[in-house]
């Protein structure tokens, strides 16, 4: 691991500024209502969309999950981008970065791409030159709670759902002095919202759906299936045909070499495997292609190894060279 010790006082110094441009980068004061994170498809060879806004919190400006809800990005991604930040008073006249900025899955820009580390679905919707993005909560920590990978299709959607709780999700409401139903019929007790959207794998027992609850999205809460706003989903539905192609991958860590040179890494916290584990301490794995991309003359490999240690899941330029590229 290189670190600070090894390198000049002029290195360090480039360093420092880049590690703030994490918090900083392409950022613009805005204020406006939540709406879906829609956006035009970049050029060839490019996987950057959106910009990052700053935020500045009120006198009594809510939490910060009504924050996230307000610029329709997830709880924890807004936590990893404001690391320090109160989640439950943040102090007012506070400045926010709201992530979003980021990088398209390595994935076939086609159908839903959902990946799970960054706690994002992206929906390509066919015929169209666009990328709609959405937070979403996926399965809790252990068992059969956890949220798989997979690729598959979407076998069927419904609206005003009912719910039936398998036994096992029963149980460990029992456990908890909860005595479900055997079905929860439709309406504002039912968590799975007012629509959901059956994916056809491991027998139609996952779900995208939306939720009674204010809380959780961007978050590990669900028993399993992918949780999502009220508006999102009800957009969603409308628009995603049954059959559309489901890709769920879990990607800690995404790279691009941009058209003008840039060279970009966005890192975010890997899924914790154990309740002990700490996020943001977890070992990254690379794979060849992120090892290469490391290791090229044009990668500052010091300021890289910071933002993998940072894991603010925004896109952070780690070109050797920035003098020569365009800041993002």
């Amino acid at each position: 691991m290189i670190t600070s010790q090894s390198i000049s006082s002029s290195r360090k110094a480039r360093v420092v500024r880049w590690l703030a441009s994490i918090m900083l980068v392409s950022a613009t004061l805005v204020s406006f209502q939540a709406v879906a994170n829609s956006y035009p498809l970049p050029p060839e060879g490019s996987r950057l969309i959106g910009k990052n806004f700053f935020h500045v919190v009120k006198d009594d400006g809510g939490s910060l999950e009504e924050i996230a809800k307000k610029y329709n990005v997830g709880f924890l991604a807004l936590l990893q981008a404001n690391p320090g930040v109160d989640p439950y008073v943040p102090r007012a006249g506070s400045v926010l970065t709201i992530p979003r900025q980021m990088l398209l899955p390595d994935a076939p820009r086609q159908g839903l791409v959902l990946n799970l580390a960054e706690l994002r679905v992206y929906y390509y919707p066919a015929g169209k030159n666009s990328v709609t993005v959405y937070p979403i909560g996926i399965g809790q920590l252990g068992g059969d709670t956890v949220t798989p990978t997979m690729v598959t299709t979407v076998s069927d959607k419904r609206a005003n759902p009912t719910w039936t709780p398998t036994a096992n999700i029963r149980a460990r409401y029992l456990a908890n002095g909860i005595k479900l139903p055997a079905v929860v019929p439709a309406g504002p007790d039912n968590p799975m919202g007012h629509h959901a959207i059956r994916l056809a794998a491991y027998g139609g027992v996952y779900l995208l759906h939306g939720t009674n609850a204010d809380f959780g999205i961007g978050m590990r809460v669900s028993s399993g299936c992918i949780r999502l706003r009220d508006g999102d989903i009800k957009a969603l539905y409308k628009e995603m045909p049954v059959g559309t192609q489901v890709r769920i991958i879990n990607t800690a860590i995404k790279t691009s070499i941009e058209p003008d040179g840039s060279r970009l890494v966005e890192v975010h916290q890997p899924l914790s495997k154990d309740i002990n584990d700490n996020p943001q301490v977890l070992p990254i794995v690379l794979n060849e292609q992120m090892k290469q991309f490391q290791s090229a003359p044009e990668t500052d490999a010091v300021v890289m190894e910071k933002a993998m240690q940072h894991r603010s899941g925004m896109p952070v330029m780690v070109n050797a060279d920035p003098a020569t590229t365009t800041e993002i």
